[in-house]
């Protein structure tokens, strides 16, 4: 299979799992994107790109324990596979080689 590009949302989602470990589902995914670049994503687009990553063998999911309040629901749980660590180092180190030597005037990248 060849390597796998990934988009800016991609990379962020899978970026947010990777810091969010055993805690990752949709909301708290989009929480942590939201509070880390201030952006301001739609449930929709994050569910979206989560459903992207595991087709392409990105992340894994499995399905927790219903919530406490009544009738609650049961979290879909995300993790970062071993092909999607991959894909990620690939892409980081694309952007870093690609940022190096940049005019700093621009300030930090």
């Amino acid at each position: 299979m060849p390597p796998t590009n990934l988009g800016e949302l991609e990379q962020l989602v899978l970026l947010a799992i990777a810091r969010l470990g055993d805690g990752a589902y949709g909301v708290t995914v989009r929480k942590e994107i939201a509070t880390r670049t201030r952006r301001d994503l739609s449930f929709g687009s994050v569910y979206t790109a989560l459903t992207r990553l595991e087709a392409k063998g990105l992340v894994a999911s499995h399905l927790g324990e219903p919530t406490a309040e009544r009738g609650g629901r049961r979290k879909k749980h995300y993790g970062v596979s071993a092909a999607g660590r991959r894909a990620l180092q690939r892409s980081l180190h694309a952007i870093r080689t690609m940022a190096s030597g940049i005019d700093t005037s621009w300030g930090t990248l």
